[in-house]
Order: structure tokens, then C-alpha cells, then sequence
């Protein structure tokens, strides 16, 4: 998930809750989580069936992010493994950390190989990265003027590649709030709530088919998606306009499928599939009505 939005918005706040929200973890996924903290000193007894989140600066090098060393270590994002990898100032990282991510979000595993030795650390993460719309945060806020060019926009939101936006399936637009809206919205709902709905969606993903949306890969989209006649039609008129990658039409499929799942649809319907569309609107589409 990408958010974007100017500073203040939230989205940090956010991020750090998401993972009070996921669905609770296996004894497996447990183990497992606690075997890669323990090899860099961060796991406590009071950690055990939590999940964790991994929030390294934007200042931190690709060995920090990925692993590295002699022998090597794991890097953070092994660290976030069954928990949550947030990215702050996204755009910041150096471009050989980004694209150091295409590898785990693509395989859930990270390879480190080294003169001497090579190594594989599990990497199966939920990525969380917010980024401001432009350099100076206000593109297409309601609060507060942009001061930055076009070339200025683009050439800030060119630092990500398209091959790794190719990779995030949600692109999440945070506006900021006024301070009437702040003050007098009514209570959110509750991270004890969400999470059920999302504890039993995933418990219908693996009634379903054994794994969670996200793991599907080649025949088993197709075979387990459920897309109706209609919501077929759609998806193929709109990814064929708006040039997507086999990739990305696959990501927008497994995504329908899950907000399906949340609404407890044994189908994927034309509704389903335009909510999953929206996420992937693209950068270029921030700001623009």
C-alpha cells in the first residue's frame, strides 16, 4: 500500500496501526517471525504472536534494508516478515534500496549472496510507504497552495520505478483534514473491529483455496477468482486501455477477490472489480478531479 498525501495528514498514524488490524498469526508464522528477530537481538517474550513493525529511516542503505554483511544478516525487511515493513518519505530511499524491495514482494524471500557465501532470509511483509504528492507536500490540497512546477512533480514521483509501483496494489490518497472536520467527525471504528472482518475474509481465502489472496499465482488466479461474465468484460476493456502490465491486471484480480471475500461474495462482481481499479490509479492521477 502507497499513501499519499501532504504532511499532518496521517499518515503515519495510520501505518502504525495497521498492524493491530491484520488477522491473527499462526504458531508457524510465529516461530518464524521470532527466529529472524532473535538473530538481531529484537525479540522479547512479550513480542511472541505479535506482529511486528519494521520502520527503518529513509536515510538507511540498501545493506540496512535488504541484509548484508559477512555472514550475512538479515536486513529489515526480513525483520518485518509476517508483520509490517513501513517506509516513511518513500521517494527519499536510495534507488538501489527501492529497488532492492521487487524481489521480496514479488517471491516473499530476499537472496543475499556474498563473495563467500549465499544466503535466503524469508521476507513476507505487508509494505506500508506514505509519500507527500510533490517536494514541497501540498499537490492537490485544499489547506495550503503547491509552490512546486510541473517538471518539479514529475520529476519527484519519477524516483519511484515503474516496475515497483507495478508491484504496490494499493495507491491510497490521504487528504488532509480541516480543523472543523477533525473536531467534529464522530468516532472511528475500532482496530478489534476491523480486524474480525478481516480475520474472516482471510478465513474464507483459506476454506477457498488454502492460501491467502495475495499468495495465488499463474492458473490458481484464474481457478479461484470467481470473476462473473460481466465483471470479466469489464476488467478486460479497462486494463486494455489503460495499458496494464499482466502483472498488474493479476494484482487488481487478487485485490477484487479480497474485497469480494470482505463482502462475503462467493463471486467477483463489475463493483469489485472498479474498487480495485481505483487503487491503482497512479501517481499522475493525485490532485486532478
Amino acid at each position: 500500500m502507497l499513501l499519499i498525501g501532504p504532511p499532518g495528514s496521517g499518515k503515519s498514524m495510520l501505518a502504525q496501526r495497521f498492524a493491530g488490524v491484520l488477522a491473527p498469526m499462526t504458531e508457524e508464522q510465529a516461530l518464524e517471525s521470532a527466529a529472524i528477530l532473535s538473530l538481531a537481538g529484537r525479540f522479547t517474550p512479550t513480542d511472541w504472536m505479535q506482529r511486528h513493525t519494521s520502520h527503518p529511516h529513509h536515510t538507511c542503505s540498501a545493506v540496512a534494508l535488504v541484509g548484508g554483511g559477512s555472514p550475512p544478516r538479515p536486513g529489515e525487511i526480513s525483520l518485518a516478515h509476517e508483520g509490517v515493513l513501513f517506509l516513511d518519505e518513500f521517494p527519499e530511499f536510495s534507488r538501489s534500496a527501492l529497488e532492492a524491495l521487487r524481489e521480496p514482494l514479488e517471491t516473499g524471500a530476499i537472496t543475499i549472496a556474498r563473495a563467500a557465501q549465499r544466503a535466503e532470509f524469508p521476507a513476507r511483509f505487508q509494505l506500508i510507504a506514505a509519500m507527500n504528492p510533490c517536494p514541497c507536500g501540498y499537490h492537490g490540497s485544499r489547506q495550503r497552495p503547491c509552490r512546486c512546477s510541473p517538471e518539479q512533480i514529475t520529476r519527484y514521483q519519477a524516483k519511484l520505478s515503474g516496475p515497483l509501483l507495478d508491484r504496490i496494489d494499493l495507491h491510497v490518497e490521504v487528504p488532509a483534514l480541516s480543523a472543523d472536520e477533525l473536531l467534529q467527525s464522530p468516532p472511528g471504528e475500532s482496530s478489534a473491529h476491523i480486524r474480525e472482518r478481516v480475520s474472516s475474509a482471510r478465513q474464507i481465502a483459506m476454506d477457498r483455496q488454502g492460501c491467502a489472496n495475495q499468495r495465488l499465482q499463474g492458473n490458481a488466479i484464474e481457478h479461484h477468482a470467481r470473476l462473473d461474465d460481466a465483471a470479466i468484460r469489464f476488467l478486460q476493456s479497462a486494463a486494455t486501455r489503460l495499458g496494464w502490465s499482466a502483472r498488474a491486471t493479476h494484482r487488481a484480480i487478487k485485490v477484487a477477490r479480497s474485497i469480494a471475500d470482505l463482502a462475503a461474495s462467493e463471486t467477483i462482481g463489475v463493483a469489485h472489480v472498479a474498487e480495485a481499479m481505483q487503487y491503482r490509479r497512479g501517481l499522475m492521477h493525485h490532485g486532478k478531479t
